[in-house]
């Protein structure tokens, strides 16, 4: 366990290997689960901002249902999480040419239409973070589907914590990803 200011990180976040493998999981992140991608309460009023830009790169079933249930909703938590088609893919998912799962707000954001990413749950995929009281834990959601990807970063000597960089900086900053590197390669 590695601890920086106020996070709890898992060990295997600087054990495992990991590398995104779309070809091969076709987006799956985006489809399989019980509930759409978790969002934090700042988020909501983001998607609200930005639904205007991204709306035109949503196909009808993700406007459905968005439609349907608003931008977001409380699973049975009481937590916010995106809206789902029929209880499936997330409705900010959509299919490119080769029919992989992208995410439309990210795709908006990669055309610079806007500034908001993605949900901070899915760009940190597949670290997910518990919030308890004082801290947060950083911990490796290990899933079948991701297999590809854990074959992928082992091949290219990829870890987690590398291949996350640009997320784990977006939601913790530059400092703190500096202590994590530190603490990982001169322990």
């Amino acid at each position: 366990m590695i601890v920086i200011d106020n996070t709890v990180i898992s060990d295997d976040i600087a054990d495992q290997y990991f590398v995104c493998e779309l070809t091969k999981c076709k987006g799956a992140c985006c489809i399989e689960g019980d509930m759409g991608a978790p969002l934090n309460e700042d988020e909501l009023e983001k998607l609200e901002e930005v639904f205007p830009k991204v709306k035109p790169y949503l196909n009808k079933k993700g406007l459905d249902a968005i439609e349907k249930t608003g931008l977001y909703e409380q699973d049975a938590d009481g937590d916010y999480v995106t809206p789902t088609v029929n209880g499936r893919e997330c409705a900010y998912a959509i299919y490119d040419q080769k029919g992989i799962l992208k995410c439309g707000i990210e795709q908006a954001f990669l055309d610079k239409k806007i500034t908001f990413r993605k949900p901070i749950s899915c760009y940190l995929y597949p670290i997910r973070i518990t919030k308890y009281d004082h801290f947060d834990a950083l911990n490796y959601d290990r899933w079948h589907i991701c297999r590809p990807a854990c074959e992928n970063g082992r091949e290219l000597g990829v870890p987690l914590y590398k291949f996350l960089k640009d997320p784990l900086i977006t939601k913790y900053g530059e400092k703190w990803y500096g202590e994590l590197v530190n603490k990982i390669e001169k322990p």
